[in-house]
């Protein structure tokens, strides 16, 4: 029975009631909450009945209140206050002041555009905080779809089955080479210039993407490649190509990374996109203010039309196709 009369018990009769015995008036808890005075009376009415207690002791000069009254004070107050709270707190998560937001990488973040944008994020959502995640394409576009990843930013321009795709920027490709190899000399370098040349990659992603685009692009030119597979990460194979066990490439975010005996050395005519990948089911605020920014970033950048390069070298290559994937 109890159950039953409480309820259907509004915030509304709590903020009454909690503004009347402040105010110690019906008429004075109207004027602070703008609600007609007989409004105020008759919620309070409805609010006893359902309690099944009295909790006001009218007088002429106002109310006061009963024990009952008092100790349900107290709840009231604290019922208020926990929902106050709790809608300040879905607000903040809408505005992405808190939150958490998870992140695939495929690319460098030492320098260039996913660098830049996650610093402008983290200034701008101090509160967020942001997980990176380094994986292959495609369980990277899994977990996505899993929702176990909010979004990640790949190379290519690849539509990923139930997610959405927004290409944002493009990176020249470079040659890795040893400093006093005799190609450092060249600003930049042709395919036919590496067809000779031994090439060294990581087991883990991105390797077998660089493994595959080497093939496809020195195969073009009737070369095969010769490609050593070294189970380390990619900050150890840098220092192997100065140690002369080979050469790679990097997209041109990774040349910020400077390592002592290499040279780094643009390929003519290789650019590669990359792209935004999330899933429209994604609810994630910190998403949407992500992908928001990056847009801006994308958008500014498309019209100022100027990239500065990553090392000092004067390159003026026209974009061939582009290859799907590539650290």
């Amino acid at each position: 029975m109890a159950a039953e009369r409480t309820r259907t018990i509004e915030l509304r009769h709590l903020r009454y009631f909690v503004s009347a015995a402040e105010h110690g008036s019906f008429r004075k808890a109207s004027a602070d909450t703008r609600i007609q005075h007989s409004a105020i009376s008759r919620r309070i009415r409805d609010l006893e009945h359902r309690l099944g207690t009295t909790l006001f002791l009218r007088h002429s000069g106002g109310v006061c209140l009963t024990f009952a009254g008092q100790r349900f004070l107290r709840r009231a107050r604290q019922i208020l206050r926990n929902f106050e709270d709790g809608a300040e707190e879905i607000a903040s998560i809408k505005r992405s002041d808190f939150g958490r937001i998870k992140i695939g990488i495929y690319s460098s973040i030492a320098s260039g555009f996913l660098a830049e944008l996650l610093g402008l994020y983290a200034d701008c959502h101090p509160k967020v905080q942001i997980d990176l995640i380094e994986d292959n394409p495609a369980d990277q576009a899994s977990a996505i779809r899993r929702m176990q990843l909010d979004a990640a930013f790949l190379t290519g321009e690849r539509n990923w089955r139930d997610c959405e795709t927004l290409p944002l920027w493009s990176e020249r490709v470079f040659a890795v080479l040893p400093v006093d190899h005799l190609l450092a000399g060249r600003d930049e370098l042709e395919w036919q210039h590496l067809a000779d040349e031994n090439f060294i990659i990581n087991e883990a992603g991105p390797g077998q993407e660089i493994h595959d685009y080497l093939v496809q692009r020195l195969a073009a030119f009737g070369y095969h490649p010769q490609i050593s597979v070294h189970q380390i990460g990619r900050e150890n194979l840098l220092p192997l190509v100065a140690l002369k066990r080979g050469l790679t490439v990097v997209s041109e975010a990774m040349t910020a990374a400077h390592f002592p005996g290499l040279a780094y050395r643009p390929i003519v005519g290789e650019v590669l996109p990359f792209s935004a990948v999330w899933s429209p089911k994604n609810d994630n605020p910190a998403l949407g203010q992500l992908l928001d920014l990056a847009r801006s970033m994308s958008g500014l950048r498309e019209a100022d039309a100027v990239t500065p390069p990553a090392m000092p070298i004067d390159v003026n290559a026209v974009p061939s196709q582009s290859p799907d994937r590539l650290q």
